[in-house]
C-alpha cells in the first residue's frame, strides 16, 4: 500500500535526510481517544547509516499521529532543522509517545552490546580504545536519559541524520579512492617480487586487461535523451519514437509515491553499466562498477534536483527534459578516463603505508627486546630456584648428618 503522494514528501523534508519511507497508511477514527499503535512493515531499503531502522521506525510512528502529521504537512525545512517541528512532540498521544519510548530503549540496548563487542575486539587485539569514537555511536539519542523519547531525542536524531546522509556519498568516494591505490600498490610491489621476464609478461597482461576494458560501446550521459530512450526501448520494449516522459516517469516510479528516490534512479543506469562491466570478465571490477553507478546518480541529480531533496519529483523530470542538456549527444566519461587518484596522492600513500609499516616493525622490535628481556630475567629466576632448591637439599644432608644449618649454607656458597 502507498500514502499519499503528499504526506510521503513531508515525511522526507521533515528529516531532510532525503529518505524514501514506504509505511502504510492507517485510518485514524477521530472519536477514539486512544488510537491502535500499528507494527511497523520491515525498512525496505537503508540509508547506509548505523541507526537506519531506528531512524525509519521513530519517523513512521510519528507519522501515524494525526496532530503530528498535520503539523508536518505545513512545516518547512527551515523550520525542521531550526527544531521547531522537534517541539510538537509535546502533543503527540500517549500511546505513540509510549512505543517511541520503547524504541529508544531498544536502541540504547543495541548501542550497549554495539560497544561492548568493540570494546572486547579492540581489548583482544591489544589495541588502544577510541572513547570518543564509541560515543559517536550515541550521537542520535539523549544517553543521559536512557528511558523515554524526548523533544532532544528528535532534535538530534534530524540533526545527526542529515550530517550524516550529506557526508554519506563523500566517504563512499574516499573509500573507492584508497581501494583503486590500494590495489595499484599491491600491483607494483607484486611486480618487486618478480624477475625481469615474469614482470614484463605481467605488465603486457595488465596493458591489454585495460585496453579490453576500455573497448566498450558508447555510454550514454546518465538522464538524456538518448540514455531514457534506451531503456524506453531495451527495458520496456516500447517504440523510442514514441517516448513520452510523463509516462516514462510513471512506469519506473516503482513504488508509486510520485518520486524517483536514488534506488529508483540507479536502476535506470543498469543498461549502461552493462556496456562497460561483466561479472564474468577479468578487466572489469564490480567495486568500480558501483562507483561508476553512483557517479551517474549524482550526475543527474545534480542537474535535475533543484530543490535539493535528494528525490526527483515529476514536475523535475518533467522540467529536465525541455532543457538543452536532455538531448546532450557527447559520450559519458567513465572511471578509466577519469581516474579516482593522482600519481601524486599514489606517493602519498605508499608513504603513508611505508610510515605505518615502520611504526609497526617498531614496535615489533621494541616488542622483541621486551621478550628477550623477559626470558633473561625468567632464566635468572629458574637458576635462583635451582640454587635454592640445592641449597634446601644439602640442609637436608646436613641436618642428617648432625651438621649445624648454617655450615651447610656456608659449604654451598663457598663450592
Amino acid at each position: 500500500m502507498v500514502r499519499s503522494r503528499a504526506l510521503a514528501h513531508c515525511g522526507l523534508v521533515m528529516l531532510s535526510l532525503w529518505l524514501c519511507v514506504h509505511s502504510v497508511p492507517i485510518s485514524v477514527e477521530k472519536a477514539k481517544d486512544k488510537p491502535e499503535v500499528e507494527e511497523l512493515e520491515p525498512p525496505q531499503s537503508d540509508t547506509g547509516l548505523h541507526y537506519d531502522r531506528y531512524l525509519r521506525e521513530v519517523i513512521e510512528y510519528l507519522e501515524k499521529d494525526p496532530h503530528f502529521r498535520e503539523k508536518l504537512k505545513n512545516a518547512n525545512m527551515d523550520d525542521i532543522k531550526q527544531g521547531k517541528l522537534s517541539k510538537e512532540l509535546d502533543f503527540v498521544q500517549h500511546n505513540f509517545r509510549s512505543k517511541l519510548d520503547e524504541l529508544k530503549r531498544e536502541e540504547m540496548n543495541r548501542l550497549r552490546l554495539l560497544i561492548k563487542a568493540k570494546h572486547d575486539l579492540r581489548e583482544g587485539n591489544g589495541n588502544t580504545l577510541d572513547h570518543q569514537a564509541l560515543l559517536k555511536q550515541f550521537e542520535h539519542l539523549n544517553h543521559m536519559n536512557p528511558h523515554t523519547f524526548e523533544v532532544e531525542d528528535l532534535d538530534r536524531l534530524i540533526q545527526s541524520a542529515t550530517k550524516d546522509l550529506e557526508n554519506y556519498d563523500k566517504e563512499r568516494h574516499d573509500e573507492f579512492k584508497q581501494y583503486e591505490m590500494t590495489k595499484e600498490h599491491e600491483r607494483r610491489e607484486r611486480l618487486k617480487t618478480m624477475n625481469e621476464e615474469d614482470r614484463k609478461k605481467e605488465e603486457q597482461h595488465y596493458e591489454e586487461m585495460k585496453k579490453k576494458h576500455a573497448n566498450h560501446p558508447k555510454v550514454n550521459h546518465p538522464g538524456s535523451e538518448d540514455q531514457l530512450k534506451e531503456v524506453w526501448q531495451e527495458s520496456d520494449g516500447l517504440d523510442p519514437e514514441d517516448f513520452d516522459p510523463k509516462t516514462f516517469f510513471k512506469m519506473h516510479d516503482s513504488n508509486g509515491d510520485g518520486f524517483f528516490d536514488e534506488s529508483e534512479l540507479e536502476a535506470l543506469f543498469t543498461k549502461e553499466l552493462e556496456k562497460v562491466y561483466n561479472p564474468e570478465n577479468e578487466e572489469d571490477d564490480m567495486v568500480e562498477m558501483e562507483e561508476e553507478r553512483l557517479r551517474m546518480r549524482e550526475h543527474v541529480m545534480n542537474e535535475v534536483d533543484t530543490n535539493k531533496d535528494r528525490l526527483v519529483s515529476m514536475s523535475e523530470f518533467i522540467a529536465a527534459t525541455k532543457k538543452a542538456e536532455f538531448h546532450e549527444k557527447d559520450e559519458w566519461g567513465t572511471l578509466d578516463q577519469n581516474p579516482a587518484y593522482t600519481e601524486e596522492e599514489l606517493r602519498e600513500y605508499e608513504q603513508q603505508i611505508a610510515n605505518e609499516e615502520d611504526n609497526i616493525n617498531t614496535k615489533t622490535a621494541e616488542l622483541q627486546k621486551q621478550r628477550e628481556e623477559l626470558e633473561r630475567k625468567q632464566e635468572e629466576l629458574n637458576a635462583q630456584k635451582s640454587g635454592l632448591k640445592q641449597v634446601s637439599y644439602c640442609c637436608e644432608s646436613a641436618k642428617k648428618k648432625g651438621k649445624r644449618e648454617r655450615s651447610c649454607i656456608f659449604i654451598f656458597f663457598v663450592k
